[in-house]
């Protein structure tokens, strides 16, 4: 009753984990971004449909999915190759996309994250919501750092059930690497964002307003990278998902250094 669209890019050790979530959907979309790696092939093997686009960021993936790729189903789930369905979520879909609502654009959608096989709901902001269960053609993403969120006027609505997300699948130097690059992109949509600082959602009564508000107005803020580990440790309970929450939150910790770090590179480069 709905689609499945999986972005990857060498992604073997993740995939198959993945697909073998989604096995009770008819039409499963691999677009992949240029993998050298058996990540095409294992794809193929269990009759998912592949696509190859270079990548220029998440939101352009998502979009060229949503506008270029011929879905069997009007709704489609946005997944990656580290993320898998839980059998709730699959029930969930598959009711929400029987209903077929013409009223809403698309459903925000609430990870369980895990490290080192742990849940850490504390650390990650659980439920931190983002747009994954959306109709084809018509939704669109919008580019936001290093990922991307619903475009302006898309009209959501919010599903109960979650994916799970493993966010140390590949290890900590793997995940350190990444979010390097990730700083290099915060960093430079921070300093290419004018619009004004969003004061007031953060009393908005909107949960997900009012964290995308911290978000932007924390680059103000000086010794970041131990703000953010006192926030996540300490004011959002991350003490309480044990030593995975202690290890996640001091990695956390690392990257609003590297973001800081990029922010001084470019400001010092005039740019």
């Amino acid at each position: 009753m709905f689609s499945v669209v999986i972005l990857t890019l060498n992604e073997e050790r993740n995939l198959p984990l993945c697909l073998a979530s989604a096995a009770g959907c008819e039409d499963v979309v691999v677009l992949d971004s240029g993998s050298t790696d058996r990540t095409v092939s294992l794809a193929e093997k269990t009759g998912a449909r592949v696509f190859i686009r270079p990548f220029d960021n998440f939101a352009g993936q998502r979009n060229h999915a949503q506008k270029q790729i011929p879905f069997h189903h009007p709704w489609v789930f946005h997944l990656d190759a580290d993320e898998v369905f839980t059998p709730a979520l699959l029930a969930e879909c598959r009711e929400r996309a029987t209903e077929n609502r013409t009223d809403l654009d698309g459903y925000f959608v609430a990870p369980r994250m895990l490290w080192q096989g742990h849940w850490v709901p504390h650390c990650t902001d659980y439920p931190a919501y983002q747009a994954r269960f959306v109709r084809a053609p018509q939704f669109e993403f919008v580019e936001v750092g290093h990922g991307q969120r619903e475009a302006p006027g898309m009209r959501m609505a919010h599903l109960r059930a979650n994916y799970l997300h493993d966010l140390s699948s590949g290890g900590e130097a793997e995940w350190l690497e990444k979010h390097r690059r990730y700083a290099q992109t915060e960093a430079r949509a921070h300093l290419q964002n004018t619009t004004p600082k969003p004061w007031g959602d953060l009393f908005s009564a909107e949960r997900l307003r009012r964290r995308r508000a911290l978000k932007r107005l924390s680059y103000a803020l000086p010794f970041r990278p131990a703000l953010r580990f006192l926030y996540q440790y300490v004011l959002r309970r991350g003490f309480l998902d044990g030593r995975a929450g202690l290890d996640y939150c001091q990695l956390l910790a690392r990257y609003e250094g590297f973001i800081a770090d990029e922010l001084n590179r470019l400001r010092a480069a005039g740019r």
